[in-house]
């Protein structure tokens, strides 16, 4: 079976109700892009916490897919009736032939390798070093499959830091693969925390598939202790914010590393923490660096 997509051009003000109007009109899906995607006119929409952007992309494509048989100029003159636009807008059709869309999403996520003895293998492939420290962890809810240069960052600290029974705290854990990173690399007391609950449930549930023992929690939470090493992969904004909170979980003599930081904001962050430990960049990828520093 093939399917129908349309897709046309549209403005922020028309894109949401066009798209409403489409699902009511018979549509089985609709969505909205960044017409300029891919070019120097793209716009962010999601910033980090605590800053402000405008919702929606001026130049909008709408993409709707339809039942092979649908009457696509039809459906989109009684939707862009409904929404209001003074006509039907000029669309284009592609035809969308039936695919296994599970195995399409699986092969686009390869085994990651980290470090010689690091690697991080999706469930469906098999390990390609089975005498390495393999990470069993499938993309999903939380952030965090490897992929991304802040989470390879960090994963590269630890390798460096963890000696065995180390404790370690994960502050912001997403898929919790850091802090399980930490547990196989031969770490003891092993946490994470996490402001959504569904990461939570997500590490927890990486942790029970790799087989390790790892405390995670909400942030909401009381987190009592401290630890020998602390990682925290998150934004800066929430490093500014929270750094009183992480470092009293850095034990005298603990190292700390940071990530999700951008070299321009490294110098910032650096002096913030100053009054509780010192702050160097450890590692640079790409535009983004790892800060690390012990605790006096």
């Amino acid at each position: 079976m093939a399917w129908q997509s349309i897709s046309f051009l549209t403005d922020a003000a028309n894109a949401e109700p066009v798209c409403d109007a489409l699902i009511e009109a018979g549509a089985l899906s609709a969505s909205i892009e960044d017409a300029d995607a891919g070019t120097p006119d793209e716009q962010p929409q999601f910033g980090e916490p605590g800053s402000v952007n405008t919702p929606g992309w001026q130049h909008s494509r709408v993409v709707a897919l339809l039942e092979p048989d649908a009457d696509a100029a039809a459906l989109l003159a009684e939707a862009a009736a409904a929404a209001g636009l003074p006509a039907a807008p000029e669309f284009t059709v592609e035809t969308v032939e039936e695919q296994n869309w599970v195995q399409l999403t699986q092969s686009q996520f390869d085994p990651i390798r980290v470090s010689d003895r690091l690697w991080i293998v999706p469930s469906w492939h098999e390990a390609p070093d089975p005498s390495a420290v393999n990470l069993i962890l499938d993309p999903g809810m939380a952030f965090g499959t490897g992929s991304h240069p802040t989470t390879r960052l960090c994963l590269e600290w630890l390798e460096r830091n963890v000696e065995p029974g180390v404790s370690v705290l994960d502050y912001g854990c997403g898929s919790g693969i850091l802090a399980i990173a930490a547990a196989r690399l031969g770490a003891g007391r092993v946490a994470g925390v996490d402001i959504d609950p569904q990461a939570v449930e997500a590490a927890n549930a990486n942790a029970e598939r790799n087989g390790v023992v790892a405390d995670f929690a909400d942030s909401a939470e009381a987190l009592a202790g401290e630890y020998d090493l602390v990682v925290a992969n998150i934004l800066s904004n929430p490093l500014r914010v929270l750094a009183p909170a992480i470092c009293a979980h850095v034990r005298p003599g603990g190292r700390l590393a940071l990530s999700g930081i951008l070299r321009e904001q490294a110098e910032e962050i650096i002096a913030i923490y100053a009054q509780w430990l010192p702050l160097q960049v450890a590692d640079v990828r790409e535009d983004w660096v790892c800060l690390s520093g012990v605790r006096p």
